[in-house]
């Protein structure tokens, strides 16, 4: 395929990786005799406030704090005490079924991927536990980089394990942040929105908007 490319960076969450909905996975006797809507909106400001502070989780002993911190926070919301564990059983991941198809094609096309994300340091097991880890050529996250999108930085170690310059490579990503470090970076970029309004709706439309004509 006749491409400018050498590599595809690309967005975790949102991107490869969807949240399974926390809220519907909360143990019945633990939210017993809160509204729904209560446990949507504290699990909502539990994740925003995760999402915040991703990258102060740089290694076992401080995620585990920051985790603690959510904790907290998911409480506020509730009203009611709620432990770490529980929080954290009730947060699973999984790909999005486009996903592992999207990266063996960029792979069958030369394409180096390396996943860029606001994360913190467990991104690496995670990719391995929802079976993507061997689909890509390495993780950088926010933690590990110690810049966190729009922050440009966050590109520099994802371009040295993609062996390749800004110009070379593309980003795929689902927001805001996503665009602008990209650019920022001088690196192309395509928004993803699934639900239509964006560069691409699925990573199945990424190689073929590789080609130089759509550039």
């Amino acid at each position: 395929m006749p491409a400018p490319y050498r590599a595809c960076l690309i967005d975790a969450l949102g991107t490869m990786v969807r949240l399974l909905p926390p809220w519907d996975r909360l143990g019945g006797a633990v939210v017993d005799g809160i509204p729904p809507e209560r446990v949507r909106a504290a699990f909502r400001a539990e994740m925003a406030f995760y999402a915040a502070n991703a990258d102060r989780g740089r290694d076992a002993a401080s995620l585990a704090g920051l985790r603690v911190e959510s904790a907290a926070v998911l409480s506020a919301g509730l009203g009611r005490e709620i432990g770490v564990e529980a929080m954290m059983d009730a947060i699973r991941f999984e790909p999005y079924p486009d996903a592992a198809p999207a990266l063996a094609a960029l792979r069958e096309h030369g394409l180096r991927t390396v996943c860029v994300s606001n994360w913190d340091y467990e991104l690496p097991a995670i990719l391995e536990r929802i079976g993507l880890a061997d689909a890509i050529d390495g993780v950088v996250t926010s933690a590990a980089a110690g810049a966190r999108k729009p922050d440009p930085a966050i590109f520099a170690p994802a371009l040295a394990i993609a062996g390749c310059t800004a110009a070379e490579a593309l980003h795929v990503g689902d927001s805001d942040e996503d665009v602008a470090g990209a650019r920022a970076a001088g690196i192309d970029v395509l928004r993803i929105d699934r639900d239509g309004g964006a560069d691409v709706s699925s990573l199945a439309e990424i190689v073929e908007r590789m080609d130089p004509s759509d550039r």
